[in-house]
């Protein structure tokens, strides 16, 4: 079992920046894919970057260039770096880690809510 706790959301103005972190507990395999999704309101949960143990990354194409990932597997964290935040970029960011395998699993945090408002 995974557990995966997710910190550092807030409200911040347009242009400004934010660190999301997610630390991961349980059993972390090094093939794990983590990443993050988001939600707005009235909208599909998407993709927003993924990263592999080996430091692959796949980022949706409205963040690239202004969002970074990053993981650190010594501590199975990772972290999602915004910077040139948008008010579109508003909404519930969720950490997530997938394992591979016969029977693939996907574990999810519990969300973290990011405003970007004047």
């Amino acid at each position: 079992q995974v557990q995966l706790v997710e910190s550092g959301g807030g409200l911040v103005q347009p242009g400004g920046s934010l660190r999301l972190s997610c630390a991961a507990s349980g059993s972390i395999f090094s093939t794990d894919v983590m990443g993050w999704l988001r939600q707005a309101p009235g909208k599909e949960r998407e993709l927003v970057a993924a990263m592999s143990s080996s430091g692959s990354t796949n980022y949706a194409d409205s963040v690239k260039g202004r969002f970074t990932i990053s993981r650190d597997n010594a501590k199975n964290t990772v972290y999602l770096q915004m910077n040139s935040l948008k008010p579109e970029d508003t909404a519930v960011y969720y950490c997530f880690l997938d394992r591979a395998g016969w029977n693939p699993v996907r574990y999810w945090g519990q969300g973290t809510q990011v405003t970007v408002s004047s």
